[in-house]
């Protein structure tokens, strides 16, 4: 009898022991699905990316430090872009550059002082955004680029171009970050081929696509 009552105990443990041994494996099998399942992110990188590449327009205030050789320039400068190549850009610092506004509107540049009330227009100008200050100059290098780079960290997205700098006959590399939870870009670093700081570009407000 105390045979047959310790061979029931023995079952019952058994089974015991088989139905955790389930339980643990169906867990692990989908907390591998879910694990899996968020490698799905690749998607929201590459929407991500898509969106900023077919940005159509955005309206930004930025903080500029442009690198020479000899010194350091710092801007405060309000820009405003539409496609394919209409632009505003108005500095609000330093003091003495204050209230200088440059306007492309697909054919003529005008630029004016606001404070002095002058203005000087160029007819029939080359395209004006063709410069490293204009997210939409990045968006165009990355897009031409044939290797270019997208990276995701914790919380953001990084896009990496590589340009040919034909005036310094050499490279530079463009890099942009992105706000994972807001989808907006957060700074832009453009280095030369020795990774030496020539701009660095800061949002503090973007607003994109907002003015069709």
């Amino acid at each position: 009898m105390k045979n047959k009552k310790l061979l029931y105990i023995i079952a019952i443990f058994c089974v015991m022991c088989i139905g955790v041994i389930g339980l643990f494996y169906f867990f692990t099998k989908n907390n591998y699905k879910t694990v899996k399942f968020g490698n799905n992110n690749i998607k929201s990188v590459e929407s991500i990316k898509e969106y900023i590449l077919n940005l159509e327009s955005y309206e930004a205030q930025i903080e500029v430090e442009v690198y020479s050789n000899k010194n350091q320039n710092q801007y405060k400068i309000k820009q405003n872009y539409k496609v394919p190549n209409i632009s505003t850009q108005e500095i609000l610092e330093p003091q003495e550059t204050r209230g200088l506004v440059i306007t492309y509107d697909g054919n003529n540049l005008k630029i004016e002082n606001t404070n002095l009330k002058l203005s000087k227009i160029y007819e029939n100008y080359p395209y004006v955004a063709e410069n490293n200050l204009w997210l939409s100059s990045f968006i165009k290098d990355y897009k031409s680029d044939e290797k270019p780079t997208l990276k995701e960290e914790e919380n953001e997205i990084i896009m990496q171009t590589k340009q040919q700098d034909e005036s310094k006959k050499g490279s530079i590399t463009k890099t942009l970050y992105i706000d994972k939870r807001t989808i907006k870009p957060t700074k832009l670093i453009i280095e030369d081929e020795n990774k030496k700081m020539l701009v660095y570009i800061l949002y503090n407000e973007i607003k994109i696509n907002s003015s069709r």
